[in-house]
């Protein structure tokens, strides 16, 4: 049940993709902001008390009613988790920022591909030359897919998994949530939810990157996961980013790259004007041409998901 509940969320996801700004999430966003007031006295213990009542006021529910309908009737039950991966899900959330980038690159419109990547990041890309734009976006990519698509996956294999599916994905949201914005940066509250995300995605994390390892050029991948992950601060996204770009022979990051954040202030020394020799990290500059190899290297990596999720389930159905 757990291949077809993904196999038919991805699918009724191509047909109808689910919006970002969805009422489903803008209620969550909404939630979150409540849950923040309430319990934001300025204390880390204050924030591990919120990031509780939030998750497990999500969770909790969907998981008994998952027990309920497994009671019931198992077509419900089937039901209710393809509705829970479909709203938890997010494959197609962003694309259109991703192919109108491609697309406006493609054609030589910088100006429209800088306008879409500041409005996709949310962050000033001025002055951004075509490699540069064409790094950020196939980063945000990878780092997209693996949080809305590939984590996702994995919690959702765990026993309760449409209510773990949920889990992640309000623990993903609160980390960025109660940390990123500039009234919640370097703030005590925002602490734990970050703590607490960085645990929950360790795996699913080494598994995605594991993934791009496979389907993508292993040995450079492997090098580059483990001699240039930690050119980012954020670990998770270093793995993801350092093995993906191994996998597609494409250097990544910067030298200091905050990869959460995905772009460095303006006198930040980038790939390009650090000296090869020193660097050390395989690839090639990153092209408009990336973006196509972005988009085949994620494919790639999903099918290889969905076909081991497919020997484990006949395996499971056999045993």
């Amino acid at each position: 049940m757990t291949f077809l509940s993904i196999l038919f969320a991805l699918l009724i996801e191509q047909l109808k993709p689910l919006r970002a700004d969805n009422p489903v999430y803008a209620s969550i966003k909404s939630f979150a902001a409540t849950i923040e007031g309430w319990f934001n006295a300025g204390q880390v213990h204050h924030g591990r008390l919120g990031w509780v009542a939030m998750v497990g006021a999500l969770t909790v529910p969907v998981a008994l009613v998952y027990w309920l309908l497994l009671h019931v009737s198992l077509v419900a039950a089937f039901a209710w988790n393809v509705l829970v991966v479909y709203l938890t899900l997010g494959f197609r959330h962003y694309s259109h920022y991703f192919t109108s980038i491609q697309l406006a690159l493609n054609s030589g419109d910088e100006m429209t591909a800088r306008a879409l990547l500041a409005e996709w990041t949310r962050q000033d890309t001025t002055g951004m030359d075509v490699s540069e734009i064409s790094r950020i976006a196939s980063e945000r990519a990878l780092i997209t897919t693996h949080r809305h698509v590939f984590g996702v996956f994995f919690w959702f294999l765990m026993p309760v998994g449409p209510a773990l599916a949920v889990m992640y994905r309000v623990a993903e949201y609160l980390s960025r949530a109660w940390n990123e914005p500039d009234h919640m940066k370097f703030e005590a509250f925002g602490r734990f939810a970050a703590q607490a995300f960085y645990w929950i995605d360790w795996i699913p994390a080494r598994l995605t990157a594991a993934a791009f390892a496979v389907v993508g050029n292993f040995e450079d991948a492997i090098y580059a996961w483990r001699n240039f992950a930690s050119r980012w601060d954020d670990e998770s996204a270093g793995i993801i980013l350092a093995a993906g770009g191994g996998a597609m022979g494409v250097r990544f990051g910067t030298e200091k790259e905050a990869a959460a954040g995905i772009i460095l202030p303006a006198d930040a020394a980038t790939v390009d004007s650090m000296p090869e020799e020193t660097d050390g990290l395989p690839g090639d500059t990153p092209s408009p041409r990336t973006l196509q190899s972005t988009v085949g290297l994620v494919w790639r990596a999903l099918l290889l998901w969905m076909f081991l999720l497919l020997l484990l389930s006949v395996a499971v159905w056999m045993g």
